[in-house]
């Protein structure tokens, strides 16, 4: 009897999850049940290309071309989930009851919202789905002085996209520096400075006091320290926590996220979780990861357990960034408490390492793309490497591989 895998969830980890079980039990029956009216789609682009008019969310379908269905996997759109029931082995849904033999809950994070700046709210956005992109495309339309607030990095790329399309740009940001989560100090500055030299301001160590509508339909944020920045369009960029309410209501244990093992495996031996809803063992202890390179990755093997595999969850996570002219990408799990390298590249490029072990764990490159492919390589492999040689530039990192193998 051929078995029943269902996947929840409308992103790359729902997806992969589907795309992979299939593969794994070409016989299996699995099906991907999302709230969204849409077949699962790109997101990444709608902070970058799609407001800058470059692209569509549409265009961009996760699955590829054919959708899902040309995987062999079907898709149940508009399936609100509401009930998770573990012994019937059944979730319920708006577009019915699903039955399951193994699960895959894979429904990503929600919006870190701003009680003073609600979703919905006249002239204020957040950026998540599709219609959101839409509806923040068509506000920048007629905007002169947009706000963001929030200095991570989809706050950031809204603003570099803003101010290309020639509008006066304001990121206000909690934190005393921007990107903190993933950059150091020189590289946020780094950052920092290109901003800067597109036109956009940026106010760090600030937060919002309050905020006032004006006649003429602008919005006063009156900042912490007694500035009034008036924009007529906010963007709120402050982050997303994870989406665990279904599982938490189905007595799985949660922990901000979903708590899962190495094998994907939550405290149910049926459902497995992946991506942005879990907290998964790491190098350095139990973590989150918000990145599309993860939730593939995690996705992936989820769904091949799922379907009777036993695989460990491996893989070096990565993320990367667009903004104006540069490419951020970051590879492995960074340490402050490890040494830092930093390699000289010329022009717009950077590129710092860490080491531990006498192996990378971790690098932050700004367009040096060829350098982070090789540099993904000897994290993966734990190849030793030289500090000396790692910062050196006339020493590729291609060698350093071909030495090992």
């Amino acid at each position: 009897m051929a078995k029943n895998i269902l996947i929840i969830g409308g992103g790359p980890a729902a997806v992969f999850a589907a795309i992979e079980a299939k593969k794994r039990d070409r016989e299996a029956e699995v099906v991907l049940a999302t709230d969204e009216a849409a077949e699962p789609y790109e997101k990444p682009p709608l902070s970058k290309a799609v407001l800058l008019g470059k692209a569509n969310p549409e265009d961009a379908l996760i699955a590829g071309k054919g959708g899902l269905a040309a995987h062999g996997v079907t898709v149940q759109l508009d399936a609100r989930c509401s009930a998770i029931d573990r012994e019937a082995r059944q979730v319920i849904t708006t577009k019915g009851q699903l039955p399951y033999d193994a699960l895959v809950i894979a429904t990503g994070s929600l919006m870190r919202e701003l009680p003073m700046l609600p979703p919905g709210a006249p002239r204020v956005h957040y950026l998540r789905t599709d219609a959101h992109g839409r509806a923040l495309k068509a506000g920048l339309a007629s905007c002169k002085h947009v706000a963001v607030i929030g200095g991570g990095l989809i706050g950031l790329e809204v603003a570099a996209s803003a101010a290309q399309l020639g509008m006066e740009v304001t990121v206000i940001e909690f934190a005393p520096r921007i990107m903190a989560r993933v950059c150091d100090d020189e590289t946020s500055a780094f950052l920092l400075a290109e901003h800067q030299h597109h036109g956009v301001e940026i106010e760090l160590s600030t937060s919002i006091k309050q905020v006032t509508p004006q006649l003429d339909d602008r919005l006063a944020l009156e900042t912490n320290d007694g500035d009034i920045v008036a924009a007529d369009l906010v963007v709120v960029g402050t982050g997303v926590k994870p989406d665990e309410a279904l599982a938490a209501t189905a007595g799985l244990t949660v922990q901000d996220g979903i708590v899962v093992d190495e094998f994907c495996r939550t405290s149910d031996p049926n459902i497995f979780a992946a991506g942005d809803c879990t907290r998964f063992p790491g190098p350095q202890g139990a973590v989150r990861l918000e990145n599309w390179r993860h939730a593939q990755d995690h996705g992936a093997v989820a769904g091949r357990n799922a379907a009777g595999a036993n695989d460990a969850y491996r893989a070096v996570p990565s993320f990367w960034s667009e903004q104006y002219d540069l490419y951020i990408q970051g590879v492995g799990w960074p340490d402050p408490s490890v040494p830092r390298i930093r390699r000289p590249l010329s022009g717009k490029s950077l590129l710092m390492l860490e080491m531990a072990s006498g192996v990378i764990t971790y690098a932050l490159g700004i367009n040096a793309q060829r350098d982070l492919a090789a540099i993904r390589r000897l994290i993966e492999r734990k190849v030793p490497v030289d500090a000396a040689a790692l910062a050196d530039p006339s020493k590729p990192f291609a060698d350093m591989l071909k030495a090992k193998a």
